[in-house]
């Protein structure tokens, strides 16, 4: 008897997904939600042979050697992209690791994750980019390091930025810490030019912001928390882009919160300056009014603010001012959690409620477009799109379903969830890539 790979597949079963190894894949009767394809927004059946999309018809007859991908009301679109993912490895391994946070990324509907360099040690020489790298192989999610703007994310010696993106980073920021140093913010714009590096810089003016831990605002007040004003956010966010101006370059500014934000980033655009901004997904649904419980999984940096600001970081997203919409997924262990609010650490998961949370509050184009093209675009990653001839990168969901989000949900190793108990509405089956098919059971 002959082996023949081409016939066989191989499922390996974890956390309720499976991931199949297939040389033939049949997907029935999806609708494409891709701009860039000829065939958007048409239902078709599409043939995958070797990780190569040959075949996009009305219907495409099985075959006994074909894996074919059937589910309700079932919608396919390029890979989906995550800006801004945390994993624990190396260091906070309790918190995540690089394999879990893969699978759970790969469960979630994405392709393709930038992971932050907020890891002990520090994502801040090429060595350990290099690590992140090769730690990844394999897995159908593609990891992408945004490794240290300086070193040890201290925000006084600019790291080895060239090194690091030879070595395969992709842009260079320091998690959730503000460049303090405006001298060293103009240095680094400069530098990265010589190679076309993207630069980040987290938008908050620790002298304004202080020790608060709320926004500041009516239910700051009413609770007793200490206040986060905008002004923090959009003060620094000013600063940048003046810099920016006076330099040229690549500025990417994550996680913006409130609606002053948006403005001076649409006004920086009008006048021609390369920045872009993204926001996270429960600064898009979610307000300061969730505080009133003192749950610490609604713990973030930047706060949460009001609903005014979730409209008008909404309206930013339609009006194309904000450029990318991320999970901000960032594992958090219980014992940073299950403490009194002003202890908590900040930050919640993100992957997994990613989709349900986000759908229930934009169109399903605006949603595509902002995880898809424009963040690859924006970090320099290769564009896909679903049509013949091209490798298949492509995740499956069903934007109608709702559910409530519950831990059941939940495969991060840690459950720091901002949506526990939320309404959801949309479902992932699954993605494939890297030649891998991978849907939820």
């Amino acid at each position: 008897m002959v082996f023949n790979p081409s016939n066989c597949i191989f499922v390996f079963r974890n956390f309720d997904f499976k991931i199949l190894y297939a040389m033939n894949t049949l997907i029935k009767s999806a609708t494409i939600i891709d701009p860039s394809s000829p065939f958007h927004q048409q239902k078709k059946d599409i043939l995958i042979v070797d990780g190569i999309i040959t075949k996009i018809e009305d219907l495409i007859p099985s075959q006994k050697d074909f894996t074919i991908v059937t589910r309700e009301n079932l919608h396919v679109s390029c890979g989906w992209f995550d800006t801004s993912v945390s994993f624990g490895e190396p260091g906070y391994e309790e918190r995540e690791t690089i394999k879990n946070g893969l699978e759970v990324a790969a469960k979630s509907g994405f392709t393709a994750v930038a992971v932050n360099a907020n890891t002990n040690p520090v994502i801040d020489n090429k060595a350990a980019v290099a690590f992140l790298t090769n730690k990844a192989q394999g897995f159908a999610t593609k990891l992408y390091p945004i490794a240290a703007l300086t070193k040890d994310s201290e925000g006084k010696e600019m790291a080895e930025l060239f090194d690091m993106q030879q070595s395969g980073a992709i842009a260079f920021g320091d998690y959730k810490k503000p460049v303090v140093n405006e001298n060293l913010m103009k240095i680094s714009l400069l530098y990265a030019q010589n190679f076309n590096g993207l630069v980040l810089s987290f938008p908050k003016n620790q002298s304004i912001a202080g020790d608060g831990i709320a926004n500041e605002g009516i239910n700051s007040t009413k609770l007793g928390l200490k206040g986060i004003p905008a002004l923090a956010e959009e003060l620094q966010i000013a600063s940048n882009l003046l810099i920016l101006e006076y330099t040229g370059g690549k500025l990417h500014i994550p996680t913006i919160s409130t609606a002053k934000s948006v403005t001076l980033i649409k006004d920086a655009k009008k006048k021609g300056l390369q920045v872009s901004c993204s926001v996270a997904a429960h600064h898009l649904v979610l307000t300061d009014d969730e505080l009133h419980e003192f749950d610490s999984n609604y713990k973030t940096n930047p706060p949460l603010r009001t609903k005014a600001d979730c409209k008008a970081l909404q309206k930013g997203i339609t009006m194309g001012v904000i450029d990318i919409i991320t999970s901000d997924h960032n594992p958090i262990d219980i014992e940073y959690k299950k403490v009194e609010f002003s202890e908590a650490k900040n930050g919640t998961i993100g992957l997994e409620s990613f989709f349900g949370a986000i759908n229930s509050v934009l169109s399903i184009s605006d949603f595509i477009e902002n995880i898809t093209l424009k963040p690859r675009a924006i970090f320099g990653l290769e564009t896909t799109s679903i049509t013949t001839g091209n490798k298949a990168d492509i995740s499956f969901f069903n934007p109608e379903e709702k559910y409530i989000f519950t831990k059941k949900n939940i495969f991060s190793t840690s459950k720091n969830s901002a949506f526990i108990n939320k309404k959801m509405t949309g479902k992932v089956y699954g993605i494939f890539s890297n030649n891998q098919l991978i849907l939820n059971s």
